[in-house]
């Protein structure tokens, strides 16, 4: 059966492929994985959200090494799921294909771009899921569905054979319903590279805290209150580490990956002439725009960010915030109401993209009936701690029925 004959959440995409029989015996055998539609599987084509891309492009000649690794290791692949136009939102929009739903808040956006990935796992369509993560696009939907989402630390989860964004960004990630079964995933993907070691430290990023909405900070007080006696040794950092500004940082990321996603779609974009969907246009043509100085000067500031944030993670510290500034926006927000929503989460979640360090969310609170998440990000290859924490913390969030 296609996936898209049993999808009440439109987390699919019309043109997913087969599902695919894991290795039988494996470790992961009768588990279920859903795909978001940047990764390639032999014979078919990857649409990255793009009716014209994927009339444009032929059939892929390799499968991804993260969804062989899966199937190697005795997971189904169930199919192929929506994400948000080229990956260039979060969201979870799509013109075309729609918007899937967020089953734990149907009134509220499934975040993107990795929207079907998410969709699918909440929605109880498959146990796990991989979705890629270049400025948000994992945690930004786990925590808007209220499930476990990880943004491996960079370069740890091999995407040869998947479409790029904005390379010097994007990361591989993946999303589960359990927090057994989301730590459980790691070692099937992570490569060898990792600095592995407990959580000694816990840094709680007041500064993060005071600049999300008080509908965000205050449920997730409330839950580190209720698991302090499950953390290592707390302490507070009220201000962002070497004087950095969340709108600079935003800035600097908009910047340099509006210039990297010009140059991976630009050409094709100029040769095709795609009728891309509203927000998605625009967003090209002032990408278009971005020239190689303004990228030289973000990048002065990315490594800024990035000492920053290494000085104050060393191998057994790690820093918690909350994985939005602003629950999930409602479907009927306005253009308006969704920039300022953009530009506000953006300057949080924008940090482990600068960095290249790991970050987890996990479905820790529930505000205004839309679930809320809290991430913790690591030391530079700390992912397995990272896992391991969302592990021990699990048992105290929320459940979804």
């Amino acid at each position: 059966m296609n996936a898209t004959e049993n999808d009440p959440v439109g987390a699919f995409v019309p043109h997913s492929p087969p599902p695919i029989k894991g290795v039988a015996g494996g470790p992961l055998s009768g588990l279920r994985f859903a795909v978001k539609d940047l990764y390639d599987t032999e014979s078919f084509v990857t649409g990255g959200g793009c009716p014209e891309w994927l009339e444009t492009h032929g059939p892929a000649r390799h499968t991804s090494p993260l969804v062989r690794a899966l199937l190697n290791a005795g997971a189904d692949m169930v199919g192929k799921t929506v994400c948000d136009e080229l990956f260039y939102s979060f969201t979870g929009a799509n013109a075309h294909y729609g918007t899937p739903l967020n089953s734990r808040a149907p009134d509220r956006m499934p975040g993107g771009s990795s929207s079907g990935s998410a969709a699918a796992t909440a929605a109880g369509l498959c146990d796990f899921a991989l979705g890629s993560d270049t400025g948000g696009s994992v945690r930004m939907p786990a925590s808007f569905c209220g499930i476990y989402g990880i943004r491996p630390t960079l370069g740890r989860l091999d995407l040869a054979h998947a479409m790029a964004m904005a390379p010097s960004f994007d990361a591989a990630g993946w999303f589960a319903d359990d927090a057994s079964l989301f730590a459980k995933i790691g070692p099937y993907l992570l490569d060898e590279n990792g600095t592995p070691g407990p959580v000694e430290s816990v840094l709680i990023a007041d500064f993060a805290f005071d600049y999300a909405d008080e509908a965000v900070s205050g449920v997730l007080r409330e839950f580190l209150r209720n698991v302090a006696d499950r953390l290592p040794a707390t302490r507070s950092l009220a201000a962002m580490p070497g004087g950095i500004g969340f709108d600079e940082a935003r800035e600097a990321f908009r910047v340099i990956q509006a210039f990297e996603t010009w140059r991976t779609f630009g050409a094709w974009i100029e040769a095709t002439r795609p009728g891309l969907g509203p927000g998605i246009r625009e967003r090209f043509q002032l990408a278009k725009s971005v020239t190689e100085a303004d990228r030289n000067k973000a990048e002065k500031y990315r490594s800024k960010v990035r000492h920053a944030l290494d000085s104050v993670l060393p191998p057994g510290t790690v820093l918690c915030l909350p994985t939005a500034a602003s629950i999930a926006p409602k479907l009927t927000a306005s253009d308006e109401e969704l920039n300022a929503f953009r530009i506000k989460s953006m300057a949080l979640i924008c940090l482990a993209s600068q960095t290249g360090l790991p970050q987890v969310t996990l479905p820790a609170a529930i505000s205004d009936g839309c679930p809320v998440g809290l991430s913790f990000m690591g030391w530079r290859g700390g992912d397995v701690a990272l896992l391991q924490l969302a592990l021990t913390l699990g048992g105290y969030c929320p459940k979804f029925s």
